[in-house]
């Protein structure tokens, strides 16, 4: 098989996956279908494939997670591109396609998003196999999934005519159908599930969205040309490329081609749309019901139940799907987790902070989480990893105190430097610059007390920071 170069789509933020799924850490990084998480689950399927080194696509703020999940698999991208803003998939594959040219020109992609699962990838594997010869003849291949009911949740692809065992012209997409319409194109055997996963050439890719979309091609270039390249991390032009127009790869390029083909794929696929799919691909118990976390079950039936934090207990409940997190609870109709997202658009007209971060709000050098806010004061439990740092910063509205309750810690307060071990604490006074530190060989965990009359994140002024951050 001809080399490939993943293209791992990381951009999505799983809206229907509330309150697990969140801006700040989306369905991708999290551990939902098994022990890894989306993202390393499918760079690990991908192994199984003669390629390497994937390109990972993803948001500016998720740059420092795509990392660590990569290190955390012992995997390293040729190249994380980190979009300023989405703009959906046309550009992000457009982005890919022309870091991959410069590499090489006869370079084929094999896009796929970040968060969906596969359980037979075996079958996954040989169908890239059936798909790779006819990319190399210049083919936009597209995977088709074998229906295995008439799905409503879906987009669909009609196939055309025949090019080989598995392989078929594209005649059409459609959208997401009603009811009735899903079982004629079951009954029809002529549609497939749209997967939105591809294997293409970067160069016929390029060709095409030139021809069909001009105008995010030419967004796309000039970004490219104007990149900042930073080790593994390359951002295109923030101001080029928010100016380029956001579509989808379906729309601005395979409904138009006539370059477009279709591989069929029977591998127990699925796009964790909604929290019925994870019921769907779940081991479930005699009387249907699927769990995770620490959950006591009685009397209930056909329902999914994930705890994070604390106890979840039910009786007498069928065809629910119950959700805790630490700072929140979904209750939900199995048939109707679709609806999740009106949630999400209330809790973002609401302004309020569950739309978009956890309690545990992770970091490039770790995570803080809140354990106590009131009024003048709050408590965070921070951990900072081994080697790392926060950045040397200032507070107009507050003061903190440092306790540490494991590993050691370099502080830094105006001019002086100095270490805490465990049961040690310090107090930065307001106003005063400060940096904290873990020089050590295990995590640093401490206990933070803020005080003051403004406590938000944005009281931040950052004079020197690792991680590009400065104010």
């Amino acid at each position: 098989m001809k080399m490939l170069t993943p293209v791992l789509l990381s951009g999505g933020v799983g809206s229907r996956l509330w309150p697990v799924s969140r801006e700040s850490h989306p369905k991708q990084f999290q551990p939902l279908a098994g022990e890894l998480s989306m993202l390393q689950e499918t760079l690990k399927r991908t192994t199984g494939l003669d390629e390497f080194s994937p390109v990972v696509v993803c948001n500016e703020e998720h740059r420092f997670m795509v990392a660590e999940q990569l290190r955390q698999v012992d995997l390293k991208a040729s190249a994380l591109i980190l979009e300023p803003v989405g703009r959906n998939t046309a550009p992000a594959v457009a982005l890919a396609a022309l870091y991959a040219v410069e590499h090489d020109p006869e370079a084929l992609l094999l896009v796929l998003p970040a968060d969906h699962v596969i359980q037979d990838v075996e079958a996954f594997v040989a169908a890239v196999g059936k798909a790779v010869p006819m990319a190399q003849q210049g083919h936009l291949m597209t995977f088709g999934v074998v229906p295995s009911s008439a799905e409503t949740g879906y987009g669909y692809i009609k196939c055309g005519d025949s090019l080989g065992e598995g392989l078929f012209g594209l005649e059409r997409f459609e959208e997401k159908p009603d009811a009735a319409t899903a079982a004629a194109y079951l009954d029809s055997g002529s549609y497939l599930w749209n997967s939105g996963m591809f294997l293409l050439g970067a160069a016929a890719y390029l060709e095409e969205l030139g021809a069909h979309a001009p105008e995010i091609l030419s967004c796309c270039q000039d970004a490219m040309k104007g990149a900042n390249r930073d080790m593994d991390f390359v951002r295109p032009e923030p101001a080029i490329f928010d100016g380029c127009p956001s579509d989808s790869i379906d729309y601005a390029v395979m409904e138009n081609t006539d370059r477009g083909g279709v591989v069929s794929l029977d591998c127990g696929w699925s796009d964790v749309g909604a929290w019925s799919a994870l019921w769907d691909v779940a081991d479930r118990d005699d009387e249907g019901n699927a769990s995770r976390g620490d959950v006591i079950l009685d009397n209930c039936k056909d329902s999914y139940f994930y705890s994070d934090s604390r106890l979840v207990a039910a009786t007498g409940v069928d065809g629910l799907v119950v959700v805790e997190t630490a700072d929140a609870v979904l209750v939900a109709d199995r048939d109707k987790v679709q609806d999740v997202k009106r949630i999400v658009n209330t809790l973002k007209a609401q302004e309020r902070p569950e739309v978009s971060l956890h309690r545990r709000v992770y970091r490039p050098w770790g995570s803080y989480e809140s354990l106590v806010t009131a009024d003048r004061f709050q408590v965070k439990r921070i951990i900072v990893d081994p080697g790392e740092r926060l950045s040397l910063q200032m507070h107009h509205h507050r003061a903190e105190h440092w306790i540490v309750v494991s590993g050691t810690a370099e502080v830094t307060c105006e001019d002086r430097i100095f270490m805490l071990g465990e049961d040690e604490s310090t107090y930065i006074p307001l106003g005063n610059k400060h940096r904290l530190a873990n020089p050590g060989r295990i995590p640093l965990e401490l206990i933070e007390v803020q005080s003051g009359t403004y406590l938000g994140e944005d009281d931040i002024v950052r004079f020197d920071d690792q991680y590009g951050r400065n104010s």
